[in-house]
C-alpha cells in the first residue's frame, strides 16, 4: 500500500485545555476504498459485515488470481456518537483497511499540542471550533512520518516538525572508575608487566588506547586474561 497524501489526511482536536488542544491525525472511509480500488481494482475487493458478540466486524477480502482465493482481514468498530449503527460499521472497515496496511503510518504521528488556537469554555472542560488541515507531510524509509505542517482554517501554520528520525538507542557504556582501573594495573603489575605493556595490550586487544574507554565487560575480561598471564621472572 502507497502512503497516504496530506490531502488525505484529516486532522481532529483530540483534547482541549486552557492553554490549547492536542491534534489526532485520520483518514475516514472514502480514503479507504479509494485505496483499495487503486491497489486491487474495484472489482477485486469486497467488505462484509457481520455481528459477533454484539460487536459490528468487518472483513476485508481481496481476490488472489494467483491461488484463486479470496484472502480476508477483519477487526471491529466502536460506535461513534452520532449515527450509532453507521458510525460502528464505518470505524470497523477502516480498521479492517489498516490490516490492509492503509494509513498505518498514522501511527507514527508525534504528540500534537497545539497553542495558537481559540479556546473557549463549555459546561465541563474546555473546547475549540478552529478547523485543522494537514498542509504537508513526508515519510522516511522505516514509513514513518518525518516531516508534518498542519495549518488552521486562516491557513495558518499552527505546528510544524522536521526531520524526526527514529534510531535504536544505543546502550550507555559503563565508564570504569579509578579503583577498578587501579586494580588492572595491580593485576598487571604482579605478573611483571609494566604500564606501558599494559596499555599495548589493551589496544591490541580492544582497539581502544585507554582503560577509562573500555566497558565492564571488557574491563572483566582484561582482568581475566591477565590473571592468566604467567608471571614474568
Amino acid at each position: 500500500m502507497r502512503l497516504l497524501k496530506a490531502n488525505e489526511i484529516e486532522v481532529r482536536v483530540g483534547s482541549c485545555k486552557e492553554n490549547g488542544c492536542s491534534l489526532l491525525l485520520y483518514k475516514n472511509a472514502r480514503v479507504d476504498m479509494q485505496l483499495m480500488d487503486e491497489e486491487f481494482g474495484s472489482l477485486n475487493w469486497k467488505r462484509e459485515h457481520v455481528v459477533i458478540n454484539k460487536n459490528n466486524y468487518c472483513r476485508v477480502s481481496v481476490y488472489n488470481k494467483d491461488i484463486g482465493e479470496w484472502i480476508s482481514k477483519e477487526d471491529c468498530g466502536v460506535e461513534s456518537y452520532t449515527e450509532k449503527q453507521k458510525g460502528e460499521s464505518s470505524d470497523a472497515f477502516k480498521r479492517a483497511c489498516v490490516n490492509w496496511g492503509i494509513g498505518r503510518e498514522l501511527y507514527t504521528s508525534p504528540f500534537i499540542w497545539v497553542k495558537n488556537v481559540e479556546i473557549k469554555p463549555k459546561a465541563q472542560g474546555f473546547t475549540t471550533y478552529d478547523k485543522f488541515y494537514v498542509q504537508g507531510i513526508d515519510y522516511n524509509d522505516k514509513r514513518e512520518i518525518s516531516n508534518l505542517i498542519i495549518t488552521n482554517q486562516y491557513n495558518i501554520v499552527v505546528y510544524k516538525m522536521c526531520g524526526k528520525i527514529t534510531t535504536q538507542k544505543e546502550p550507555k557504556k559503563k565508564i570504569l572508575t579509578d579503583k577498578q582501573i587501579a586494580r588492572a594495573y595491580a593485576i598487571a603489575n604482579s605478573k611483571k608487566i609494566d604500564e606501558n605493556g599494559v596499555k599495548q595490550w589493551i589496544e591490541k586487544r580492544f582497539n581502544k588506547k585507554s582503560l577509562s574507554e573500555i566497558t565492564k565487560k571488557e574491563y572483566d575480561d582484561l582482568c581475566d586474561a591477565l590473571e592468566k598471564i604467567e608471571i614474568k621472572q
